[in-house]
């Protein structure tokens, strides 16, 4: 008996007795030989905040809604928890930093950089209030943070933020390499004028497929993340995290910002090729802390819909 008709027998068997126990007719989208051989797999665990509104310290014990809850530095005791299990994390957030807490008011931003540089985040974008003390404002405090910040959509040349952003980031762990984009909402309307200056915005899903294209196919990320402040759904046609997947290619996550919404777990969606795109938000106020889970193969591919999870915020409170 050869070795190799031995380890062909060895799989049949496998799956077999896999979809014997587990009561299924079909196998997944990913090779099911995979899943008992984990060890051959590489995890990448991807964590991520947004809309923190400067809540560093919990809700207050007497607060209605959230009583004892929240604030970064309990989300910092389980991100610290998490790296302690787990080979391969990203930290990201999704934008609005900024404004909630007489910490913003005081320090203007520069506690909220200092304590995601001790939280060792990996990048960010950025959301509408985090223009609320102005572009000079945000630049006066930028020095504090030690991760980029990705705005892929936000042109900043007429400003003093020109070259202090960049539109994407590249981060290998284990040999995987993901790319990293960051997509803001428009600013007109939303924002004073005054507060935002010559800031350009440039349209969401054209920005998004262009630079999705060129991590994937350029750059040959193996997985391909957006940080987005658009929110997550409307009841109108507003641009949202929704149609920006279902409107753009090579786009593995959406990791969303802007309408503080609380998922259970990410959701998935088709794009315009027919692929699926997750989509995952953490509420706000460091109530929760997302988290994605890929998984890839030993040919770098990711292996699709083995793990994705958002662990809900009430949780965490205790922590």
């Amino acid at each position: 008996m050869t070795e190799e008709f031995t380890m062909q027998n060895r799989r049949k068997f496998v799956k077999n007795i896999l979809i014997g126990v587990a009561g299924i007719s079909t196998l997944s989208s990913f090779d099911i030989f995979d899943l008992v051989n984990k060890e051959k797999l590489v995890k990448l665990t991807i964590l991520h905040t947004n809309d923190m509104h400067s809540r560093i310290d919990p809700f207050g014990p007497n607060d209605k809604k959230y009583p004892n809850q929240g604030g970064m530095s309990r989300v910092a005791t389980l991100i610290k928890q998490i790296r302690n299990e787990e080979s391969n994390v990203l930290l990201l957030d999704a934008g609005d930093i900024f404004q909630g807490t007489p910490y913003f008011n005081l320090f203007g931003g520069e506690i909220e950089l200092k304590l995601m540089s001790q939280m060792k985040y990996d990048a960010g974008t950025m959301g509408n209030h985090d223009f609320d003390n102005g572009i000079d404002g945000f630049n006066n405090v930028l020095h504090n943070a030690n991760f980029p910040f990705l705005c892929a959509n936000y042109d900043f040349d007429e400003t003093i933020l020109k070259g202090k952003t960049k539109p994407y980031h590249i981060i290998e762990k284990q040999g995987i390499k993901i790319g990293i984009f960051g997509i803001g909402i428009e600013l007109d309307g939303l924002v004073d004028s005054r507060l935002y200056g010559n800031t350009i915005y440039n349209d969401p899903i054209a920005t998004a497929n262009k630079y999705a294209k060129l991590l994937k196919k350029e750059h040959a990320c193996n997985a391909v993340i957006c940080l987005s402040h658009l929110g997550y759904e409307y009841e109108s046609e507003t641009l949202s995290d929704k149609i920006l997947a279902k409107r753009t290619e090579n786009i593995d996550l959406i990791i969303g910002g802007h309408t503080h919404t609380f998922l259970d777990k990410a959701v998935t969606f088709l794009n315009k090729a027919g692929k699926p795109t997750l989509v995952n938000q953490a509420g706000w106020a460091a109530l929760g802390l997302g988290r994605v889970d890929f998984y890839f193969n030993q040919e770098k591919k990711r292996i699709d819909d083995l793990n994705a999870s958002f662990r809900p915020s009430k949780n965490y409170a205790k922590i």
